[in-house]
This record gives structure tokens, sequence and C-alpha cells, in this order.
């Protein structure tokens, strides 16, 4: 928050004590650490739902490229598998598209309400400092004739210097009253308000886990063969490789 950058026309009275302009700083910074806060949770959301989304489309992609290889239409047995590798894909896909759907109405929605807050919050505080502007402009006035020879002219200017002072040091009070009790009211409501977002984050991560178990279950069992552990595979395929690097059109020259 800034303060007053220049001291021109400012009253020699402490209008304002200092454990109050303490304690405005203090709660207004709380509070906008936590429109911070907010908004990257909220841009770090929509970038892990995005790049969720994208993956399980990249699978579904693998997948249909795989069953466009004319390998499949060679090897029964291969195409067996890949089939079987792009219904889990595109189950996987589904369940992925739910839950981003469930993340999207539950924690990113209401996070973006949540953040629609603070223009007006802002708004306040600086109605709230142009009050006190005003009031110590105002206060300053009424100094200036208070050290003056008291005049008949100079007692009629204090006079309306005072009147003027008056309404304009009761709005100041009036709004940082309010701002002083509300605030923090508005920041320990945040508990409250989160704490539905975050148990739907959970529960939607929960179910697609879940889900994804099954799936990859399934398809563990579909694909897995008897008698070829994956250390078995490592080395079959490293030997046709072999092979194919002894193939003089991949030789060194």
């Amino acid at each position: 928050m800034s303060w007053i950058p220049f001291k021109i026309g400012q009253p020699k009275k402490q209008i304002v004590p200092k454990t109050v302009e303490r304690d405005f700083e203090r709660e207004y910074g709380k509070l906008q650490q936590l429109e911070e806060q907010t908004r990257k949770l909220q841009k770090d959301m929509k970038k892990s739902t995005d790049a969720d989304l994208a993956m399980s489309k990249s699978a579904v992609k693998i997948s249909l490229d795989l069953l466009s290889n004319p390998l499949c239409e060679q090897d029964q047995d291969f195409l067996n598998m890949v089939t079987a590798l792009d219904t889990a894909m595109k189950r996987m896909d589904a369940f992925n598209q739910e839950k981003v759907n469930q993340i999207q109405k539950t924690v990113i929605e209401p996070l973006k309400k949540f953040g629609s807050v603070f223009p007006s919050l802002n708004m306040a505080v600086k109605r709230r400092e142009q009050a006190l502007q005003d009031y110590r402009r105002l206060q300053a006035k009424v100094e200036k004739y208070e050290e003056k020879e008291k005049t008949g002219p100079v007692l009629a200017k204090l006079h309306q210097a005072r009147e003027e002072l008056r309404p304009v040091r009761d709005d100041f009070e009036a709004k940082n009253k309010q701002l002083l009790d509300e605030m923090p009211r508005f920041y320990n409501s945040r508990l409250d308000y989160f704490q539905p977002s975050f148990e739907s984050l959970i529960r939607a991560q929960v179910v697609y886990y879940s889900e994804m178990h099954k799936i990859f279950g399934d398809l563990t069992q579909q694909l897995d063969q008897p008698g070829h552990p994956d250390e078995q595979r490592e080395r079959e395929n490293e030997a046709k490789l072999s092979e194919l690097r002894a193939l003089s059109i991949v030789a060194d020259d």
C-alpha cells in the first residue's frame, strides 16, 4: 500500500493513532497476500487441468496411431494388444474429462468468484485513503488559522475551516472503522469458503485414480504373457536391436 508521497499541507497533529495505522496496514497486507495467492492458485489449477487433458488426449492419439500401423493388419496378437490399449486410453480420457469438469465447477470457478471481490475491496481502501488525505489537508488548514493572531477575520476563517473539517473527519472515521471491522472478517471467511472446494478436489482425484487403477489393472491382465517378465522382454528387444544394427544399411561408414 502506498501512503502520502508529499508532506505539503500536512498537519502537525497526529490525527490517526500509529497503532490504528499499523492495524490497518497489517490487515490490508494480509488481504493483498490473499489476493495474490488466490490468483496464483487459480492460474496453477487451470494449468494443471489443461495438462491433464493434453496428457489423456495424447495417449488416445498414440493408440489410434498404433491402430493405423500396417503391422496391425499382419499380426493378430499385436492388433489385440493395441486394441486393448486403445480401449483403456479412451476410458482414461473419459474419466479424465469428468474429473476436469468437476474441478472446473467446484474449484476453479469458486476461485474466480472469490478473486472478483478484491477490486471492490481495493477501491474501498482507495476511498479511505482519499478521505484521509482530505482530513489531513483540512486539519492542517485549521491548525494554520489556530496559530495566527485571533483577529475577527482569522476567527471567521477558523470557524469555517472547522465546519469544513467536521464532515470530512466523520467520513474518514466511518470508512476506517468499516474497513478495520470487515477486513479481518473477510480474511477469516476464506477457510469456510474454500474448504468445500478443496474437499471436492481431493474426492475428484481419489475417484479418478481409483478408476485408473481398475483400467490399467484390466489392461495388464490382457497384455501380460506368462513366462515373459520385463527383464526377458528387455533382453529380447536388445537382441533384436543388435540384429538390426548388424544390417549393412545401418552399418557405420
